[in-house]
């Protein structure tokens, strides 16, 4: 897998998209606030109309079920697509904040790990899917990062936590998405076992999968008590509970991550606070030892 995935094409693709959003950094820099949201919200709606237009193209030109299955958001990257176009044009703080860090988080993950076109099988025939999957990754990855970088967007190290619970609620919506999928018939039902972690398993929603190394790694950071069926039909068995076990590996991993991303861009603000925090601390500490040498000097006082 690794000799398959450092190749020409692997490097090709890493220095378009960095060399893309440098040019564009320097394209807009200059530009008007209203010229440089148009060009990142039309980026972005590209990638939301891609979405739907890619049933024009194999792999999902060929396969019916897919076609179908495939057009809804059914996993982190696919429902970021379809949300960001929207979260764009909002004017809270905190929904441009999870963009910046889910975005370029699973830009990144996705650019320097493509599964999706390594597990291709015919690469020639399926190009043009390749296309639209770095782009749409690096979309996601380019517009929040310029976004902040042209200071349409002001980041803000003590929003970090939108990053894990924005994830959370994302995948919230991803599985009920996929429940509503599989009432519909454009999906299978899960086998007859709504814990089967084998079918369907977007983004791991469903609990850490079999054998895979990135899902076992997640699984180390969930409590016991979310791997163990408390009632029903399956009561003591060893299965994850779906989307509850990744609360613990979203916060723990996830927040540090977001912080890192947020020292870049806000590490002045992160200083003054620490620094008005040792002031206080330092002055709390002041005022507890003249509180303590005045209550001796009057307990000798009063003896």
């Amino acid at each position: 897998m690794i000799i398959k995935m450092f190749n020409f094409w692997y490097f090709f693709w890493l220095l378009l998209s960095a060399g893309a959003i440098v040019g564009l950094y320097f394209a807009l820099r200059k530009a008007s606030e209203r010229t440089q949201k148009i060009v990142l919200f039309s980026i972005l709606a590209v990638g939301f109309a891609l979405n739907f237009l890619k049933v024009y193209i194999p792999p999902y030109s060929v396969d019916e079920a897919r076609k179908l299955r495939d057009l809804w958001m059914n996993n982190i990257c696919g429902a970021n697509i379809f949300f960001f176009p929207f979260f764009f044009v909002m004017k809270n703080k905190k929904v441009k904040d999870y963009m910046f860090y889910i975005g370029i988080i699973s830009g990144l993950i996705a650019l320097f790990y493509p599964q999706e076109p390594l597990a291709k099988s015919n690469q020639l025939g399926e190009f043009w899917d390749i296309v639209r999957f770095y782009f749409h990754h690096w979309m996601l990855l380019a517009v929040p990062l310029l976004m902040v970088l042209l200071k349409l967007h002001t980041i803000s190290y003590k929003r970090i936590l939108v990053a894990p619970t924005g994830l959370l609620l994302l995948m919230l919506f991803i599985i009920l998405n996929q429940i509503f999928q599989s009432e519909l018939g454009y999906t299978p039902v899960r086998n007859g076992d709504m814990f089967d972690i084998n079918h369907k398993n977007s983004s791991y929603i469903w609990g850490p999968g079999t054998n895979d190394a990135i899902g076992s790694f997640l699984a180390i950071f969930c409590p016991k008590f979310f791997k163990i069926i408390p009632v029903g039909q399956y009561a003591g068995q060893e299965k994850v509970w779906p989307w509850f076990w990744l609360i613990f590996p979203c916060y723990i991993l996830v927040t540090p991550l977001a912080f890192g991303l947020s020292m870049i861009f806000d590490h002045a603000n992160f200083v003054k606070d620490m620094k008005a925090l040792k002031a206080k601390i330092s002055e709390w500490n002041t005022q507890r030892k003249q509180k303590k040498v005045t209550a001796v000097a009057l307990n000798e006082k009063v003896s």
